[in-house]
């Protein structure tokens, strides 16, 4: 009788993980492009508006699918963050105002923060460790504990963010402010927590999982 093999664990790609996070932002902004009229107005943005959120809700169910039979894996974060995107994106269509679809980040980026920052205070508990799965090898408690206290400011920080840049800016830019903002900073702080992570156990050859499994924030 041949050898049994252990089961292949599906194999995980940072771009993959990226695309899912971002994939769907990107064909809000593209559907919205294609949409927009030519000379702003009113009526016409908001029809932009409602066709970039339908095709937003496609995408983002789409990415959490790909994931799932893709990469073999759902992150809780990214299943809240799709079901806010559906029901956040559903509440802009009925009533026609893109401000729900605007305050899902917010919203987001604090449920997070208070989550993170709750553990950390109140339980002593690292919850990064398990939205993330324990993607970081060797890390030690303390190094999650840390990791997760450092995030929680950081999700409150975009959230307050994301409210300026709401409030100050057109839909559009705010779209953009999406990639141009939000993104650099996601990856900026991301690697500023590398010498932490290492400090307290992680593997060196786990540094890539570091930008593999940041949490989503589009």
């Amino acid at each position: 009788m041949a050898d049994e093999k252990p089961p292949v664990k599906p194999s995980s790609s940072g771009w993959l993980n990226v695309l899912v996070d971002y994939g769907p932002l990107l064909v809000f902004l593209a559907v919205y492009k294609y949409y927009s009229p030519e000379e702003t107005s009113p009526g016409g943005e908001i029809i932009a508006i409602i066709y970039g959120t339908a095709a937003f809700m496609i995408a983002a169910v789409t990415a959490l699918l790909f994931s799932k039979f893709r990469l073999g894996k759902v992150s809780p974060m990214l299943m809240f963050s799709t079901a806010l995107i559906v029901g956040f994106g559903a509440l802009t269509i009925f009533f026609g105002d893109p401000v729900f679809v605007q305050l899902k980040p917010t919203i987001i980026y604090s449920v997070f923060g208070a989550a993170l920052l709750i553990g950390y205070w109140w339980k002593g508990k690292a919850l990064l460790k398990v939205l993330l799965e324990a993607a970081f090898e060797g890390l030690s408690n303390e190094g999650w504990l840390k990791l997760s206290r450092n995030w929680g400011f950081f999700f409150f920080a975009l959230a307050a963010l994301n409210e300026v840049l709401r409030a100050q800016l057109s839909f559009e830019s705010w779209l953009w402010a999406k990639f141009w903002v939000f993104m650099p900073l996601t990856f900026l702080f991301t690697f500023s927590q590398i010498p932490m992570l290492l400090k307290h156990g992680l593997n060196v050859g786990e540094e890539d999982d570091v930008i593999k499994d940041e949490p989503p924030t589009a």
